[in-house]
């Protein structure tokens, strides 16, 4: 038996979900053989998978999105390959409970946290974006990195995305060099432009507080931003602003195929490869995978959905664990998933099932093994 599940959001971490499915399928099935592989899609918890995967853990203090100091954690394998979060330095997690800052949020320390890496030793980099607090197109990241991003004054803009109107030069120029020898991997789970109706703003703007004045503000500044940096560094920068994966996590994705070159890949499909999913896939009999909400989301490049489709192709039965499951069996089977277990159809009171999900999860998972492997 192979897991290979994300995170429960809010409830169990990737490594928790594996522990309690395995504990619940050996009450079923008591010696059972099981292997897991926690997996992320790119977002928040991609670090954590990594570590899990035998990464070694580092830590920075680094600028946080309201620029109070906080502390990320990033992920280094030996040979030089490092997984990097966002959102450890610039998500959401990091904001005050109740307090957004969405025309102001920087990704200054998401910058600060890449530069941690390559002091670390990293030589090529999977960037994982999502989750954040921001919509500052990575301006902030590109800041900390060693460009310049100056008002008609000569000084430099203030932190954040509204600010951007204000920009009359930008300078690449100061990019540390390292970054120029460094393969960096832009892996995202969402395909959005910059701007536009699907742009960063318009879609992801109101989850980080923006009111509808906002978005539009935001969704100039950025407009004018890329128009301000096909100035400084060609063409390139209008055809980046409406590639896929610019939009992603405010807009950060597009400072990452701009400044530092990223190459774009779907999250879950990047993170499968580093996390060696293959060669565990290779020795499995059957798949079960899952996330906190299996929805219309899971099927656009979220982990369950790279999980099945891998083990469909290698002809493998696959099954999910849920909180809540709000995809029809239709779906599901399109998907590659045969069946899925919910939590909520254990324990109705969705706090209640946030709370106790370790041990529901254990009883979900000792009726999946009834029902296929017993």
């Amino acid at each position: 038996m192979l897991i290979a599940a994300d995170k429960f959001k809010g409830s169990l971490t990737a490594v928790e979900v594996a522990e309690h499915v395995t504990a619940g399928l050996r009450r079923a099935v008591p010696g059972l053989d099981v292997a897991a592989v926690p997996v992320a899609d790119g977002g928040d918890g991609t670090v954590a998978a990594a570590l899990a995967a035998g990464f070694t853990r580092h830590e920075a203090r680094v600028t946080g999105p309201t620029g109070t100091p906080v502390t990320a954690t990033f992920a280094l394998r030996d040979e030089g390959t490092a997984v990097v979060e966002m959102a450890e330095a610039s998500g959401l997690q990091h904001l005050p409970a109740g307090v957004f800052a969405p025309l102001t949020a920087t990704t200054y320390g998401t910058g600060e946290l890449l530069l941690a890496a390559l002091d670390a030793g990293a030589t090529s980099i999977v960037f994982g974006v999502g989750g954040s607090a921001t919509t500052d197109g990575g301006a902030g990241m590109l800041a900390a990195l060693g460009a310049r991003f100056l008002d008609a004054d000569g000084e430099p803009v203030a932190p954040g995305g509204g600010p951007l109107r204000d920009l009359a030069t930008a300078d690449l120029t100061g990019l540390d060099p390292r970054l120029a020898r460094t393969a960096i991997v832009l892996a995202s789970d969402v395909d959005n432009p910059l701007t536009g109706p699907k742009g960063a703003p318009a879609v992801y703007g109101p989850q980080k507080g923006a009111s509808q004045a906002d978005v539009a503000t935001l969704d100039a500044a950025l407009a004018h931003y890329a128009e301000v940096l096909e100035r400084a560094v060609g063409p390139k920068a209008a055809e980046h602003a409406l590639a896929p994966g610019a939009g992603a996590a405010g807009g950060i994705g597009y400072g990452a195929l701009v400044g530092l070159d990223a190459a774009f890949r779907p999250g879950i499909d990047v993170m499968l490869d580093v996390l060696g999913f293959a060669p565990a896939l290779a020795k499995a009999t059957f798949v079960i995978t899952g996330e906190g909400s299996l929805d219309t989301q899971t099927l656009h490049g979220k982990a369950p959905a790279g999980v099945a489709a891998a083990a469909r192709a290698a002809g493998l039965d696959v099954v999910a664990v849920c909180g809540r499951l709000q995809l029809t069996q239709e779906a599901l089977g399109a998907a590659g998933i045969r069946r899925a277990y919910a939590l909520t159809d254990l324990e109705s009171d969705p706090a209640r099932c946030m709370a106790e999900a370790g041990p529901l999860l254990e009883r979900a998972a000792e009726r999946l093994a009834r029902d296929f492997l017993v």
